[in-house]
């Protein structure tokens, strides 16, 4: 089995070396850079197959390189923020991460999100392959209909008005969940759970955040917002 590579962008000496040992414990392959910039450099030769990347990093903050890293790949980037309740969190994820982790962070509960943002990408076909329910779907090629969005469940495409629309597998994954059960209002937990990973609370925001991403993609009033209970896909 291939090696995970991870890229681990972050300023303190300290912690990114108690990391970069606590990953490397668990079968990780690590490359540790100290800011932005030499993290960019290392993204464009390494590849990594996951970005780890702290906020407040030096010569480019963490925010503005997971938007660079987002430009040319879909690789999962992680977003590591030192307050629960900054906007910096808000940020990462419009820039395009799929995750978060609150620091201090214990370095199992790191591991785990970290597996779980790899399952995720490794099952990009999201939870639910098939056609939903009252949609007007091709058995055979997989292809649901929703107006004048298309969303091809085996080739992992979507296309809006016939021309094709580019969705991170985070997206496409919340897409497809939409997909599965149009109509149906699916709530936050839920959403947290199928399309994150999740088998207990976590921050609501990555739902929202993606949500509204996926909305700018495919329409904004193609999901609509059901106040009090979460969000669901227009038939």
């Amino acid at each position: 089995m291939a090696e995970t590579h991870v890229l681990f962008v972050e300023d303190d000496d300290v912690i990114r070396e108690a990391t970069t040992l606590a990953l490397e414990r668990d079968g990780f392959v690590v490359t540790a850079m100290p800011d932005g910039l030499s993290g960019l450099e290392s993204f464009r030769a390494d590849r990594p197959d996951i970005a780890l990347l702290d906020v407040m990093v030096p010569g480019m903050d963490g925010v503005s390189l997971c938007r660079r890293i987002r430009d040319e790949s879909t690789v999962p980037v992680i977003m590591l923020s030192a307050r629960a309740d900054s906007i910096d969190v808000v940020l990462g994820l419009e820039a395009g991460a799929d995750d978060y982790v609150t620091k201090p962070f214990d370095g199992s509960v790191l591991v785990a999100r970290i597996r779980a943002v790899l399952r995720r990408f490794g099952h990009a076909g999201g939870p639910n392959g098939g056609g939903g329910a009252g949609s007007d779907a091709d058995g055979e090629r997989g292809v649901l209909t929703f107006g004048e969005l298309e969303v091809d469940t085996e080739g992992m495409e979507v296309r809006k008005a016939g021309a094709p629309v580019a969705l991170t597998p985070t997206e496409m994954r919340l897409l497809l969940e939409f997909s599965s059960a149009p109509g149906t209002v699916l709530s936050r937990d839920r959403l947290l759970e199928r399309v994150w990973d999740y088998d207990w609370g976590g921050d609501t925001r990555v739902v929202d955040v993606h949500v509204q991403r996926l909305r700018t993609k495919i329409g904004q009033d193609r999901i609509e917002t059901v106040r009090g209970f979460g969000y669901k896909l227009k038939a």
